[in-house]
């Protein structure tokens, strides 16, 4: 029952999915469920892939991947595209560690947050594009899992900087213990089975250079990480995943 309840209790936090009213909520419950994120994940990506599917019966497959973004956007709140654009207008106009925290914790989007969205929604919607019909499904599957498992290992790496309590992501980025990111970890690579190939695997490769960057961007201007930055490490492992796969099909004739 108690990983039931954490499940849940992520599910709650990362969507706008409802959930069983005994679930409740607890602080505690909320630092320890990081390691379903992944599993929340492949539901969203699982979600996403419906919506693909059932409109590319009626539209073209243009049209129905522009409406699978929309349908996880709208089941996340744009919760992970909001912490990125926060991160290029934070990153983009700050010049220091106080005046970057200040401009992310602004509600208002700037010039570098919107054109930040474009580019990245661009880029998503063109590489998607790009893939065969036969593999977007997979593909929105396990981007939504993997990039939400490298989200989770950015907690284990740096340590959480913002020191007042108004986060409202605070509860889940403290104290995240080794077992929680192994969970995590196994969760995102069994998603990938999925392909029943393993030179998917080699999209590790790039993921990880992301995750090498970012971490090591953050941490020298912020000396650490807030949870915008885990919402952009989710959107750009996301959008590196499906490049990835169109760097495989090229190089390796993966599909």
């Amino acid at each position: 029952m108690k990983q039931i309840k954490l499940f849940f209790t992520a599910l709650m936090f990362i969507t706008r999915i409802p959930v069983p009213k005994w679930v409740g909520y607890s602080e505690d419950r909320l630092n320890k469920c990081n390691r379903y994120f992944p599993l929340v994940g492949i539901i969203i990506g699982a979600m996403g892939g419906l919506v693909f599917w059932l409109a590319n019966l009626i539209f073209t497959p243009p049209i129905a991947i522009i409406l699978s973004m929309i349908a996880t956007i709208l089941l996340t709140g744009a919760f992970h595209e909001d912490g990125f654009a926060d991160v290029c207008d934070g990153f983009g106009g700050g010049w220091n560690k106080e005046k970057i925290l200040e401009i992310m914790k602004d509600s208002r989007v700037g010039a570098y947050g919107m054109i930040g969205m474009i580019l990245l929604l661009m880029l998503k919607f063109l590489a998607l594009n790009a893939l065969p019909n036969s593999l977007v499904i997979p593909s929105l599957i396990v981007a939504h899992s993997i990039s939400r498992t490298f989200a989770v290992s950015t907690m284990y790496s740096l340590s959480y900087v913002r020191e007042d309590e108004l986060s409202k992501s605070k509860p889940v980025t403290k104290n995240l213990h080794i077992t929680d990111l192994w969970i995590a970890i196994i969760m995102g690579l069994i998603s990938l089975l999925i392909f029943r190939n393993w030179e998917v695997y080699l999209t590790l490769i790039p993921l990880l250079i992301a995750k090498y960057w970012l971490e090591r961007y953050f941490n020298k201007w912020i000396g650490g990480y807030v949870g915008d930055c885990l919402g952009t490490m989710q959107q750009v492992t996301e959008v590196i995943f499906y490049l990835s796969l169109l760097a495989l099909g090229t190089l390796l004739q993966f599909f």
